[in-house]
């Protein structure tokens, strides 16, 4: 410019001192042509932006509203709910509901005022130290949640407090309104809403859903002023209602009475299982000891698991039905079958059997039932193939996981056939040297109530019909039950006395436990399982206790009267019509070990 202007800003100044007329002709033109050419190039210029203005307001108007609406878009993300758990009646088991988070910058939080940063701690129910300290060990973060999962009323009391720089997002928290009752079936959630116990888990994919986004255009103040169709605005999909098979009645009836036992005997744990004998359905399942999945700290340890499906053990006398069935559906025995049990105590293979009475004398099966007789259940054995018991036992589940839908569910052990001495054939026989849990013992039972098929189990309601098995022939089915209501009656564990308007029949268990490698002489556990009512089954209780420490061991005595509380009420409570006398329960037992002793082992 300078080549442009400052020769003739010279000449100007030495026009005034000198003379005008010193320009040339070819200076004068040169001027004329810059000052056109500038000219021109302003005028271009104009012409340009004017141009430019024209096709963005007149024909590219879409693209400065897509600029300017960039400035002030967000999206929103669109949390999906989690689907509800729910019993058979429809009763709420887990559901979700409003809660809030809050949220800091933690070095900015650290300038607020200190009497600020004092009543943030107060109701977030921290001390004022204890927030301090939080925000200093993350002061180098740009975000740091204070707390999540509160109530929508300490969201307002923060929000109350107005300090600059604490933020309150919207979340939601799972509820379980029967807390403790249904724990081990429902499970629990993590804080991230992902289930990691029970159902929660098992189903979490059904249950959980998938968030969505929407997009929207703020304003300056950050109101939403309106919804941008967008392709990344995708509406949350909520997850899944779960309906369980499981009635809260029927889990409160069985809870209550395996309290009530566990409390008296002083046993360190227990389960309780009510199984639907005609449909599959599980009815109620309940462990002990359990927690409140409400609270956080209850959530740890022996109390999460569910022993009704992740405990195995040896079952004790509880199977001997079970291969009487199979002796008698294999032609190895009749009804009429005698076997010599002695006096209580007898040598096979190197080893002592006994039984608990030494007068049990010669013996049928249903008296080998009725009396308990590990002696009579090894006789039976040797009349039984290795190869045939296993394949009974395979079939009834053992040794196998559940197929139920539940996680952590146990298998058992049953050895391969191949492998048995003849001692453990006969040990087999009464419960000793395959492990098993209560829900597999429960299962096998509906083949005895089911006229020999044994009926798949849902924990979950669905449409699918059950399936089922045939694992003994009717005629066998219906036999064993006749001696299994003798085995409950008078002559045998005397159960049945404690049931009113229903006939029962059920079989005790009771297994020594091992300690420290070997059979200890005071670590029992006590189990009894029933069919009920016997003229027309219609349910399946299966009880067991580990550890009873006092009022006795015996599965008669520590399980039996929880298997009649639970039989009683649970049929009444499903209408299903009495086929024995309504009349106030008379002799009832009283428990004690010793009379127990001289009548039977179970």
């Amino acid at each position: 410019m300078k080549n442009w202007f400052g020769l003739s800003r010279q000449r100007v100044k030495k026009s005034h001192n000198i003379v005008r007329s010193y320009e040339t002709a070819g200076e004068k033109a040169s001027f004329k042509a810059r000052g056109t050419l500038l000219y021109t190039l302003l005028i271009c210029g104009f012409v340009a932006v004017g141009v430019q203005a024209f096709y963005h307001q007149a024909v590219n108007s879409d693209f400065l509203r897509k600029k300017g609406d960039v400035r002030y878009e967000a999206r929103i993300p669109l949390h999906a709910e989690r689907g509800r758990i729910v019993d058979r009646n429809g009763e709420f088991l887990a559901t979700s509901i409003p809660a809030s988070s809050i949220w800091v910058v933690p070095e900015q939080l650290l300038n607020a005022p200190a009497e600020s940063r004092a009543a943030l701690a107060k109701v977030l129910g921290d001390s004022p130290k204890q927030l301090e300290e939080k925000l200093n060990a993350n002061k180098s973060k740009p975000f740091l949640f204070l707390k999540r999962q509160i109530t929508l009323e300490t969201s307002d009391q923060v929000r109350a407090l107005k300090i600059k720089g604490v933020n309150i997002d919207a979340e939601s928290k799972r509820l379980y309104p029967q807390g403790s009752l249904m724990s081990h079936i429902v499970g629990f959630t993590n804080i991230e809403n992902n289930g990691i116990e029970g159902l929660e888990k098992q189903y979490n994919k059904v249950l959980e859903g998938s968030d969505g986004s929407r997009v929207v255009i703020r304003n300056r103040l950050g109101d939403i002023i309106e919804d941008v169709a967008s392709s990344a605005s995708i509406p949350a999909q909520h997850g899944d209602n779960i309906q369980l098979t499981i009635d809260s009645r029927i889990q409160f009836i069985a809870a209550q009475a395996l309290e009530k036992a566990i409390k008296k005997h002083d046993a360190e744990s227990g389960g309780v299982v009510v199984v639907d004998s005609v449909s599959g359905e599980i009815l109620a399942m309940v462990s002990m000891p359990t927690y409140d999945p409400n609270n956080n700290k209850d959530r740890r340890g022996a109390a999460l698991r569910n022993r009704v499906i992740t405990d195995t053990f040896e079952p004790g006398s509880i199977i001997k039905p079970l291969v009487a069935a199979l002796a008698l559906d294999a032609g190895a025995i009749t009804r009429d079958t005698k076997f010599a049990t002695g006096n209580g105590s007898w040598q096979y293979q190197g080893a002592r059997i006994t039984d608990v009475s030494n007068h049990n004398g010669t013996l049928n099966v249903a008296g080998i039932l009725r009396r308990s007789s590990n002696i009579g259940m090894a006789m039976i054995s040797e009349r039984l193939r290795a190869q045939q018991m296993w394949t009974v036992f395979n079939a009834l589940g053992f040794g196998q996981a559940p197929t139920m839908g539940f996680p952590g569910a146990a298998a058992g052990r049953v050895r391969p056939w191949k492998n048995w001495r003849l001692i453990e054939k006969a040990t087999m026989s009464y419960g000793y040297g395959l492990s098993v849990s209560l829900i597999q013992i429960a299962q096998a039972y509906t083949a005895l109530a089911r006229d020999g098929d044994m009926i798949s189990l849902s924990l979950v309601r669905n449409q699918n019909r059950p399936s089922s098995i045939q694992v003994f022939s009717p005629n066998v089915a219906r036999d064993i039950r006749v001696m299994l209501e003798g085995a409950a009656g008078a002559e045998g564990s005397k159960v049945q006395a404690q049931v009113s308007g229903y006939r029962i029949g059920g079989k005790s268990g009771t297994a020594r436990q091992i300690v420290n490698g070997q059979y200890s002489k005071s670590a029992y556990r006590g189990s009894f399982v029933a069919v009920a009512p016997i003229s027309n089954p219609r349910i399946v209780v299966a009880v067991t206790l580990d550890k009873p420490k006092k009022g006795g061991y015996y599965g008669t005595i520590v399980s039996g009267p929880v298997v009649a509380e639970v039989i009683e009420q649970t049929l009444k409570y499903l209408g299903v019509p009495p086929d024995a006398p309504i009349a106030p329960p008379k002799n009832k037992m009283e428990a004690h070990n010793q009379k127990s002793n001289k009548r039977t082992q179970g």
